[in-house]
């Protein structure tokens, strides 16, 4: 039996834990959200084509995807605080050169940049949750990043898009420049170190043989197909939504950041009706809910997009229904496939991110094979909801592996502060 965590230097509340994960994990989709409402204004300003500024989305996928494989080992052997700053410096460098950037190509390369410095979040914030936490209490915790989460996608497509009326698409990495500063000071003043440093994790070997044995774990594989399946659609939709819906169903910036609120908004919807649910509810039990949201949005994008032209609400109301359906997803199948786990949690968070963002540049690569957006959306998206829905019943029939618990001191200090410590 694989020994347990090293003993943590400090302990964090429930509480504390909640805000930190969820603002490191908001970087990566509000970099993204703010974004999107410019793609189309930046292909005019930089005389370029629609596919050239898709590439700024796609490479910036490419980089947190790939980042998601070294940073999470990484913190492992040299703690979660001071990888994170390093990787948010990286996503500051790069949100300056996105900014003054003089070309279409400088801005794609700063693009990926930055998603190699936003790919901390997602990594550090499981992996802290993992550290600390167990069972029912680390869903719960997961579902409260899903509640805080929301709010920021939700708030930064109308952001972005004011912002790019207001002061033009250079203003919306400035907005990136001071939230990767607001990052960097709470992680300086409020991450409290959660392992033991230990370089022997992140030597070749090590890490090979922590990625092999992730990979050749079924349960764990599953678990992680089910929210790459789940998320990788809403990845997918913001390089195939902002063509859709400005160019073909006309909505201008502004609006197609209002408009976006739908599919922020049932996924806050969802996150909180969840956690009501969870007081008497497991939230594995819970699962199932949201893939039948994700099964009927699926089927209602495929068909309905084939047989009539695209509406606003023909488009953005399955969208919905698949964000709401997600929230129901996400704690309880993250919970799964990063328990067995405790003793590489930073590799085995990496490899989640790795398979969750990678699933979004595969479904974006597609689609800009596919050439037509709308097409590409009837497609490529119910093709993940049955990718999730698959990866799910497989998953409910395997024996569940041994869940390692944290190291003691770190319950008894959760259970002495309670949940809102």
């Amino acid at each position: 039996m694989n020994a347990l965590p090293p003993r943590p230097q400090q302990i964090m509340s429930e509480r504390r834990v909640t805000l930190i994960g969820a603002l490191l994990v908001a970087v990566g989709p509000i970099s993204m959200a703010l974004f999107t409402p410019a793609m189309p204004e930046i292909a005019h300003a930089f005389g370029t084509s629609e596919a050239a500024v898709k590439m700024t989305l796609s490479l910036y996928f490419a980089g947190f995807a790939f980042a998601q494989l070294v940073c999470g080992p990484l913190s492992d052997g040299l703690g979660r605080k001071p990888v994170t700053v390093g990787f948010m410096v990286i996503y500051l460098a790069a949100s300056l050169l996105a900014l003054v950037a003089p070309s279409i190509e400088v801005l794609i390369a700063a693009r990926f940049l930055q998603g190699v410095g936003a790919a901390v979040g997602v990594a550090i914030s499981r992996a802290l949750v993992r550290d600390l936490f167990v069972g029912e209490a680390s869903a719960r915790i997961m579902n409260m990043i899903g509640v805080m989460l929301a709010v920021g996608p939700a708030v930064a497509p109308t952001l972005g898009g004011l912002t790019l009326e207001l002061a033009g698409w250079h203003a919306i990495f400035a907005l990136m420049l001071v939230l990767g500063l607001g990052v960097i000071v709470a992680v300086q003043f409020g991450l409290k170190e959660t392992v033991s440093p230990d370089i022997s994790r992140i030597r070749p070997q090590a890490l090979f043989s922590s990625y092999r044995r992730l990979l050749a774990n079924t349960y764990f594989l599953t678990s992680s197909l089910v929210i790459a399946g789940s998320v990788g659609a809403l990845y997918t939709l913001a390089t195939i939504l902002p063509f859709v819906l400005m160019d073909r169903v006309g909505l201008e910036p502004t609006e197609f950041g209002m408009g976006m609120l739908m599919q922020s908004g049932l996924f806050l919807t969802g996150a909180l009706a969840m956690r009501q649910l969870m007081q008497t509810r497991s939230a594995f039990r819970l699962v199932p809910v949201g893939l039948a949201c994700i099964g009927v949005a699926s089927i209602a994008l495929g068909v309905g997009l084939r047989i009539a032209e695209p509406t606003f609400l023909g488009i953005m109301g399955p969208v919905g229904v698949y964000a709401f359906g997600i929230a129901f997803i996400m704690p309880a199948m993250t919970v799964a496939a990063m328990a067995p786990f405790a003793n590489i949690a930073g590799a085995a968070a990496s490899m989640l991110g790795f398979m969750q963002m990678g699933s979004g540049l595969v479904g974006g690569s597609v689609a800009a094979l596919i050439g037509d957006p709308v097409l590409a959306l009837a497609t490529v998206v119910p093709a993940f909801g049955a990718t999730a829905i698959v990866s799910w019943l497989i998953w409910r029939l395997l024996p569940e592996p041994v869940s390692f618990v944290p190291h003691p001191a770190a319950q008894d200090e959760a259970q002495a502060h309670g949940p809102g410590a």
